[in-house]
């Protein structure tokens, strides 16, 4: 049975896929690969570091976290100067009743299920029974994000849509409930942004749709039965790269965003984003703003705004 204790186990990360796995899978599967076996790990920046500090204030175990991460403090026994802005977003979140009822669910509630015959874990943030699914984010800010070649919105760019989808569709098949997917975010900045963003069931519903079509590709790499390709960009590749003679110069940087190449693997901002590959012959389209209006209009939505009647 899976639980906190073992959810991160290297034998649970063969046995199920994460939202977090998928998006390694997505950008670099030579990547996703190499960490599975546990012979590459992504470096754990200040910044990771920052958002793991305010997640475990909100779980109750930030002393854990403090004994831990003893590289977060000076010499002297204080903290350095990234975690007391760490502290600053901690005070922020408190000031804001809105932000800390969406905040007060039941915390890092595990479900699993299965999405296109892959089983998938995810652990929640913030779990209101029957109501909502909330996911805390600290951010740099609310800026849109520049990712091969475009703009997008933060939440499409870091895949938290995908993120969503599966969560919502987890939740659904182990209470036949489908709830709102709700991002409460927070920036780094030296005045700190907050804010409470509801992810439409439209775009939900796509993204799910994305996932059940690339998962069993990734899948099918985590078994064995398919090469996982390199993407030739990321600190994995980079550090196994073998080279076997000069190339010339004029051709030797990766094909740019606009060229459609079957062996660089999609990443995260183009799954959001409607990149289909071409060995892909069925696409899934999303849906028009014609029948975006027409969804709104049936469920008598005469906002964007979305209402969560939560008790605290």
């Amino acid at each position: 049975m899976i639980d906190n204790k073992n959810y991160y186990s290297p034998e649970n990360a063969v046995k199920y896929m994460s939202v977090s796995q998928y998006k390694i899978f997505a950008d670099c599967e030579a990547k996703a690969m190499a960490e599975i076996a546990g012979e590459f790990r992504t470096e754990t920046t200040n910044a990771m570091l920052i958002g793991s500090y305010v997640d475990a204030w909100f779980e109750g175990t930030l002393d854990t976290f403090r004994e831990v991460h003893p590289e977060i403090f000076l010499k002297n026994g204080g903290l350095k100067a990234d975690f007391i802005q760490a502290e600053t977003l901690i005070k922020r979140i408190s000031s804001d009743d809105e932000f800390m009822k969406y905040m007060s669910g039941e915390k890092q509630k595990i479900f699993t299920g299965t999405i296109a015959g892959i089983q998938f874990k995810g652990k929640i943030d913030s779990y209101h029974a029957g109501k909502c699914i909330v996911d805390l984010k600290v951010m740099r800010d609310f800026e849109s994000v520049w990712k091969n070649g475009r703009k997008s919105h933060f939440i499409e760019a870091w895949g938290y849509d995908i993120q969503g989808a599966v969560y919502q569709e987890l939740v659904f098949q182990t209470t036949g409930k489908k709830l709102p997917f709700v991002i409460c975010a927070i920036t780094k900045e030296k005045v700190p942004d907050i804010a409470i963003l509801n992810v439409p069931q439209h775009r939900l519903d796509y993204c799910l749709e994305i996932v059940k079509k690339y998962a069993p590709h990734f899948d099918e790499i985590k078994k064995g039965l398919v090469t996982a390709e390199r993407c030739g960009k990321c600190d994995f590749c980079k550090a196994t790269k073998k080279l076997d003679g000069a190339v010339d110069y004029c051709y030797s940087e990766t094909p740019s965003e606009t060229e459609t190449h079957e062996n660089v693997p999609v990443n995260v901002s183009e799954i959001g984003n409607v990149f289909i590959p071409p060995d892909i012959t069925e696409v899934v389209t999303e849906p028009t703003e014609c029948q975006i209006k027409q969804e709104k209009k049936h469920n008598k939505k005469k906002t964007k705004k979305i209402i969560i009647k939560l008790k605290v």
